[in-house]
């Protein structure tokens, strides 16, 4: 098959799987509240651990990173023009900030950023994993770790990456990351973002 069909069908593919949002499957599936009725009203794995519980949490999480994991590694492995590879890598990043099933909204991106990013460079998604987990250890903010990984990620993908296209990628995944956490970082800065941990109802 040509190979700018094969990106475009993959492209395509990308963004609709990215488009599924698993944290309202994931609640349904187990007779769970909406996540878009509740909380944050986010659909993300944040969300859903809160208001859900740890399995409706986790599932989440491996449903979005899931996600973004097979298309990066698809990418890697089927295609061999970078700029394609690095655009299918963010199509479901796309599809899930913007999904169709949601009048194209969504939730923030960031296991489906850092499932791509596994996908296409395991060692770089491993080390963006590590600095989330770890921010997160320490400041309890799952925001503040996902801000904090993804702040860092184009210096990382200076420092170990050769490809021109991945710090492009790098830094348009960073500025829809940090976009799309606008009002977390004004609750961070005043001291009113909820914590890991503080269940909601």
């Amino acid at each position: 098959m040509n190979e700018s069909l094969l990106w475009f069908l993959m492209t395509l593919l990308g963004y609709l799987l990215g488009a599924i949002p698993f944290g309202v499957v994931v609640s349904k599936a187990l007779g769970l509240a909406d996540p878009r009725t509740v909380g944050s009203k986010n659909v993300g794995f944040t969300n859903v651990l809160r208001v859900s519980g740890t399995k409706a949490g986790v599932l989440t999480l491996l449903g979005d990173m899931g996600k973004g994991w097979v298309m990066g590694w698809a990418a890697m492995h089927w295609l061999t023009v970078e700029s394609f590879i690095m655009l299918v890598a963010l199509s479901p990043i796309l599809g899930h900030l913007f999904s169709p099933f949601l009048n194209f909204k969504g939730g923030k991106g960031v296991a489906t950023a850092l499932g791509a990013v596994l996908g296409l460079s395991p060692s770089i998604g491993l080390l963006l994993l590590l600095i989330w987990l770890g921010t997160v250890a320490i400041w309890r903010y799952s925001s503040g770790g996902a801000l904090a990984a993804f702040g860092l990620f184009p210096v990382v993908a200076i420092v170990n990456e050769q490809r021109q296209e991945f710090l492009v990628f790098a830094l348009v995944v960073s500025g829809l990351i940090w976009v799309k956490h606008k009002d977390n970082i004004v609750r961070l800065w005043k001291g009113t973002e909820s914590k890991i941990g503080e269940r909601k109802n």
